[in-house]
């Protein structure tokens, strides 16, 4: 027999009328800029190759064949085919799923509004964004601060991350979470630092953009080199009272590129035990035949809500969630 209480909402009335007008405010937001909402598939018969991000997966037949169908984790890939076919800026509110521990600041399932914006770069695209969060929180004097990469580690970690030795990366991650000691890939020993040292205190009081991360960090952003000679990725995160918010990019339009990082995940997939994920062709297809030059973003609408109604569970902010789902 169910437990008496889980039927009901995990938030109350007062905050799922809060989270309609979000959604009513997103949507009126990118309609005053003429900006088409996007409605993609949840399930594709790809998927990414993130050595880092597990997914949700079905099976099911499609003209007499079994196929394995994938729960996206973000719409992008979708999203960038509409956009190699002439649609022009986009934005998406859409369900999306990762297969990761839930915790006070994650659900399986959540909300997530993504848009791309042609003709845009990396920093023209967080200009919009702290509009954005101006307008939704409806607090004109809002402002943003901006960090790179390499000042946040200088000034929270004592280090610079373009110059730093695996073996002090390894001894400073030790003594901050115990990790690291045998870890030998330098992106994830800095992601182990930044978790601990530098994300619990940047966008307290204000939202703060860390931008121009490694070129190792690139994902699916296009890279520059920094005025210091680094090779730097145009992409940007978003943090805002202990969360990260939002990941943007510069887009990768380069199918040859994008290709190659597809099989260096899944290199490192396959050295961590992992499934190895096949390359999604129709996007690879749609690079080739023109994606526009453009920069997206992905934002999560649940986290977003969190920290504009100063919240630090997302179970509160969300009709269902956890064990009432």
């Amino acid at each position: 027999m169910s437990q008496p209480t889980l039927w009901q909402p995990s938030a109350n009335m007062q905050m799922l009328q809060v989270r309609a007008k979000l959604l009513r405010d997103i949507r009126e937001f990118f309609w005053q800029r003429d900006i088409m909402e996007a409605d993609t598939q949840v399930l594709s018969l790809s998927s990414i190759s993130d050595p880092y991000i597990e997914v949700l997966s079905t099976q099911a037949k499609c003209l007499g064949l079994e196929h394995t169908y994938y729960l996206q984790t973000s719409p992008e890939f979708a999203m960038k085919r509409l956009l190699a076919s002439g649609s022009g800026c986009i934005y998406q509110v859409s369900k999306a799923f990762r297969k990761e521990e839930q915790s006070k600041q994650h659900s399986i399932e959540f909300t997530m509004l993504e848009w791309y914006r042609v003709g845009l770069d990396d920093w023209q695209l967080m200009a919009e964004v702290e509009e954005f969060l101006i307008n939704v929180s409806q607090d004109p004097s809002l402002r943003c601060d901006y960090k790179s990469y390499q000042e946040a580690f200088l000034t929270y970690a004592d280090i610079d991350p373009f110059n730093v030795t695996l073996n002090e990366l390894q001894t400073l991650a030790v003594e901050t979470s115990g990790y690291g000691q045998e870890e030998t890939d330098k992106d994830i020993l800095l992601d182990v630092l930044f978790s601990n040292l530098i994300e619990p205190k940047i966008g307290q009081d204000r939202p703060c953009f860390i931008h121009s991360y490694p070129a190792s960090q690139a994902a699916l952003a296009k890279i520059k080199h920094s005025f210091e000679g680094h090779e730097t990725a145009k992409r940007f995160e978003l943090y805002w009272r202990g969360m990260e918010l939002a990941n943007g990019y510069h887009e990768l339009t380069d199918p040859i590129e994008q290709a190659r990082r597809f099989e260096k995940d899944n290199a490192l997939r396959s050295a961590q035990g992992k499934e190895v994920r096949a390359l999604d062709k129709n996007l690879l297809a749609a690079l080739e035949s023109g994606l526009p030059n453009c920069a997206g973003v992905a934002l999560g609408v649940d986290r977003l809500l969190m920290a504009l109604n100063q919240v630090d569970d997302i179970e509160m902010v969300m009709p269902f969630a956890k064990q009432r789902v």
